[in-house]
């Protein structure tokens, strides 16, 4: 008869309470892991339609004009100085002559009269009585519903616009383009408190004198 018996199989109870710890500790990491994979989820959406409002923006202004006379003006179109306008009243400075509204039929009536170039100005909005609200072309607050919802239950609500309109010189020298003829458009978009939670895009607009020359 054989005295050896067949060790039992199983866990000893410092083993188990390992166990227990370990996967604890992996469960843990696990589940942090996905409250911030969780709580990050919105900012791609976020960020890209911050990138569309500043593209829309973007557009809009580089499609108005800019001479150096109101384009109603007869000689907008080939006037190189101030004193080739019909009128003074007709010169283009800026900000926006009495009566205009977006779209302006030129860049430097997105800004104020009293504007310094390069200076960031909220050009899209419009107050509400409260607050600054940034509005499309048509007027309507970004993130209205159709009926015309409040922002506040819009998903682009806290997000603002600025513009920044900045003569430069375009192009080498010999053939360059004056600062006097040339804006460096800027548009900034915030869409968070965070400092990357920001879109900035820029572009160019150039004068166009089509029979200047």
């Amino acid at each position: 008869m054989c005295n050896n018996r067949r060790r039992q199989q199983g866990l000893t109870l410092i083993e188990l309470i390992m166990f227990m710890v370990i996967v604890g500790a992996a469960a843990a990491g696990l589940l942090q892991i996905m409250n911030m994979a969780n709580t990050n989820s919105t900012d791609p959406i976020r960020r890209k339609q911050a990138l569309l409002i500043a593209e829309a923006y973007m557009e809009e202004v580089q499609q108005a004009q800019m001479s150096v006379c109101d384009p109603a003006d007869d000689n907008a179109a080939t006037a190189i100085t101030s004193a080739q306008c019909t009128a003074p009243v007709t010169v283009e400075n800026w900000g926006p002559e009495g009566g205009n509204a977006r779209p302006f039929d030129n860049v430097n009536d997105y800004v104020p009269n009293n504007y310094i170039s390069g200076t960031a100005v909220r050009a899209f909005a419009v107050n509400d009585g409260t607050n600054l609200i940034d509005r499309d072309v048509a007027g309507n607050p970004l993130g209205a519903n159709a009926a015309g919802g409040a922002l506040a239950n819009s998903t682009l609500a806290g997000i603002t616009t600025t513009l920044a309109l900045t003569p430069v010189a375009l192009g080498p020298a010999g053939s360059q383009v004056p600062a006097a003829d040339a804006l460096l458009i800027t548009i900034t978009v915030t869409y968070g408190a965070g400092a990357n939670d920001v879109v900035t895009l820029q572009g160019y607009r150039s004068r166009y004198e089509p029979r200047a020359r």
